[in-house]
């Protein structure tokens, strides 16, 4: 009551009134402490917001002073740990923010510049070294960011137009001198950054695209756009420049902007906080007097006024009864004998506790020793059962003679067999042997062997025959033999089998040359046709150019081996007698000489498309098998215009207008799609070709924009035809003019 300023209660009456007062008061207080609550937690929010925008600036501004570039700290960091993880130069994958700055006579347009190219700014430039490697770097991490990055190509660097019409805003800009990024940098301001700058709301009108210094831009779709979400002259948002003095001021300016509105509002925090320790003290003591309900839990005075009255009629009953002083003696001394009793008592319970524990001892003590006496001694029994088993292999151990000799004989009788066995099988292998010669002995020279017979028995002629070949003296004859084979019939079929062999390499070499064309045409976006060879599996090819080898190796070295000539002969005689055709096969022969001669069927060709970024194979074409005929067509102009570029001696790209380059195409589109007859035109156009195309009048639409003359071809009742020669344009002139006389006779 005294903290609250509340007179204290004498009777049970100021006490129900005073109670009532206070629970008003509480709930005032409480309202109170809400209130500030609130207000408490809005400051704080606010003043938390603020210390975080604080930090963030105060963050920034250290990664600025570390270094020259206006690029966010956050892009810079993704930078660094892209570097880390691939073991990179930070120089190696610059901003393209870096390297670019508006120029210093051009400041006017610094907001403007800065708004359209602030996502480009942030781009990273990865050179053709450092893609894969980055490529695969950011599709594997978890960025928690937008990252954008160019592959800047080695071949595109050569050859990005440089040219920027001064009144575009990419002539505004300035690129970092000596950096090799120089000449890309500027193709992309040439081709990205192509607003032309208005100084008049007629002229932005007026350009197709256009911008503004206030940052309004137009596109060449129309559109128009203006981003005033920042203002246009805060330099704390730029991020192009190698140098960040301004950004690094404007920046501060701000720090210090969020820190003088966050000092009102921390010591209005200060303020509410004293507020609410005072309400909630005063709510704690408030909640302590809520505790008594009731008047009677505080009035002290009555009880103790009770009690003084007790005990002074306690006091006169006591000293006016002798019986109560006597009875109190005898119950004092009852109260000595009932604590002597119950020492004696609790003295025996503790003796029968440790009776108990010694006979439950005892108990299992007896049980142990009557377990031991049902069961024999472990020891023992392991003792008892090591004598038995060695008694008993002593037993084993002991052969009788009898049983030896039946084993030994058996297992000699074994022996016997199996050596009787193996001999047998060596003579049986050997008369196949020479069963298997003799017979090939008679199918070779039928005519010496008719009276002899393919048997063990026969052995004897078969010697006769060998003499008599030795004493005839063959051998002397062999090296006249060989030196004929060689210089003659060999010979030519080495010549034969290079004149082959260079057609083959010929082949290799113009599917090269093709190849090369094929590089260049883009037979779907970002992939190109390359053709390839592989071996023949045909069986009549493989074993035609396995013959034909085995005729020619070793003949320039010749041999010592005495059959050589022989064999040689035999090889080179079955091959000329299919090319001279046998007996009752000389078609099939003359079909065989054609396919195995004709170099073309030694290969099996098809074509593969792969992606330019990687060369890797996206689908194969073993044949047009399965394909719609769009797709075979396609297909077929594809290596047609690569043939063709091969064919002139063309190399793709170069412009040599007085060249000769003539094609006829014959209703080649009569039947095909227009998708596919379009795709192949803008082929032969990138090649230069001067065309004639021969076709009917549903393909006209297509071939149009690819032709510059017509000879219009018309025949009257198929007795006799006239040709128009027409400029296209004149062509285009005469059909609307006929279009609109047929529209105005039909309307009419």
């Amino acid at each position: 009551c005294s903290d609250l300023g509340v007179a204290i209660p004498d009777d049970a009456d100021g006490f129900h009134s005073t109670r009532m007062s206070i629970a008003a008061r509480a709930a005032d207080v409480q309202d109170r402490v809400a209130a500030v609550q609130n207000d408490l937690n809005e400051g704080g929010a606010a003043l938390h917001l603020g210390k975080q925008e604080h930090d963030a600036l105060d963050h920034e501004l250290r990664s600025l002073r570390s270094r020259t570039s206006n690029i966010p700290h956050d892009q810079v960091a993704l930078r660094e740990k892209l570097c880390a993880a691939l073991g990179i130069p930070v120089d190696d994958v610059p901003f393209a923010g870096e390297l670019l700055q508006v120029r210093e006579s051009e400041r006017v347009w610094q907001g403007s510049a800065e708004r359209v190219m602030r996502s480009f700014g942030l781009s990273l430039l990865v050179g053709d070294a450092r893609y894969a490697d980055v490529q695969a770097w950011v599709d594997a991490t978890n960025l928690r960011n937008r990252f954008v990055y160019f592959r800047v190509r080695d071949d595109t660097t050569r050859n990005t137009p440089t040219d920027i019409n001064p009144q575009w805003l990419g002539a505004r800009i300035e690129v970092q001198p000596g950096t090799r990024w120089r000449r890309w940098l500027h193709g992309e301001l040439a081709r990205r950054f192509d607003y032309v700058c208005c100084d008049t709301p007629e002229q932005f009108r007026r350009e197709r695209r256009a911008i503004t210094v206030a940052g309004q831009t137009k596109g060449g779709d129309e559109r128009h756009e203006k981003d005033d979400r920042h203002r246009i002259d805060d330099r704390s948002r730029d991020v192009l420049g190698w140098s960040n003095a301004d950004k690094i001021a404007a920046l501060e300016e701000r720090q210090r902007a969020i820190a003088e509105r966050m000092q009102p509002l921390a010591d209005r925090i200060a303020t509410l906080k004293r507020v609410q320790d005072q309400l909630q003290l005063s709510a704690q003591t408030l909640a302590k007097m809520s505790v008594y309900g009731d008047y009677i839990d505080l009035d002290w005075r009555t009880p103790v006024r009770q009690i003084e009255e007790r005990n002074d009629e306690r006091r006169r009953l006591s000293a006016a009864s002798d019986q109560l002083r006597h009875l109190r003696e005898e119950m004092a001394g009852n109260d000595g004998l009932i604590e002597a009793l119950e020492n004696e008592i609790n003295r025996t319970r503790d003796g029968l506790s440790d009776v108990g524990a010694n006979e439950r001892q005892a108990t299992e003590q007896l049980r142990e020793q009557e377990d031991t006496l049902a069961q024999p001694d472990a020891q023992q029994h392991l003792s008892l059962s090591a004598d038995a088993d060695t008694a008993r292999l002593s037993m084993d151990m002991t052969p009788s003679t009898l049983r030896s000799c039946e084993t030994d004989e058996r297992r000699i009788r074994e022996h016997l067999q199996a050596l009787i066995d193996a001999d047998d099988k060596a003579i049986k292998r050997a008369t196949e042997r020479i069963l298997t010669a003799m017979q090939a002995y008679r199918h070779d020279y039928p005519a010496e062997t008719t009276d002899v017979d393919a048997s063990v028995d026969a052995s004897d002629d078969y010697r006769g025959m060998l003499h008599q070949l030795e004493t005839d003296d063959l051998p002397s004859h062999e090296a006249r033999f060989k030196q004929l084979l060689n210089e003659n019939t060999i010979n030519e079929i080495a010549n034969f089998q290079a004149q082959l062999l260079r057609q083959q390499e010929e082949i290799r070499e113009r599917i090269d040359v093709i190849n090369g064309s094929l590089t260049h045409i883009d037979y779907n976006s970002g992939r190109y046709i390359a053709l390839e060879l592989s071996q023949s599996e045909d069986p009549e090819v493989r074993d035609f150019r396995r013959d034909l080898r085995n005729c020619t190796e070793g003949s320039l070295m010749g041999s010592e081996d005495p059959h050589y000539a022989e064999t040689k002969f035999l090889e080179v005689r079955a091959i000329i007698e299919r090319f001279r055709g046998r007996d009752g096969l000389t078609e099939l022969d003359r079909r065989w000489t054609v396919k195995v001669t004709d170099v073309r069927n030694w290969f099996v060709f098809a074509a593969s498309e792969r992606y330019r970024e990687d060369n890797t194979e996206h689908e194969h074409y073993s044949d047009s098998s399965g394909k719609s005929g769009g797709q075979k067509e396609k297909l077929a102009y594809t290596v047609l215009a690569a043939s063709l570029a091969y064919q002139f001696g063309l190399e793709w790209g170069e412009v040599r207008s007085k060249s000769f380059r003539f094609v006829v195409i014959d209703e080649a589109f009569g039947r095909g799609s227009d998708e596919s007859a379009r795709y192949g035109l803008q082929l032969f156009a990138k090649l230069n070709l001067q065309l004639l195309v021969v076709t009917p009048l549903q393909k006209i639409h297509v071939i149009e924009p690819f032709v510059s003359g017509v000879g219009f071809v018309h025949n009257e009742g198929g007795r006799e035809s006239k040709i128009r020669n027409l400029t296209i344009k004149q062509y285009h002139d005469e059909k609307q003019r006929r279009q609109a006389v047929t529209a105005g006779v039909a309307s009419s």
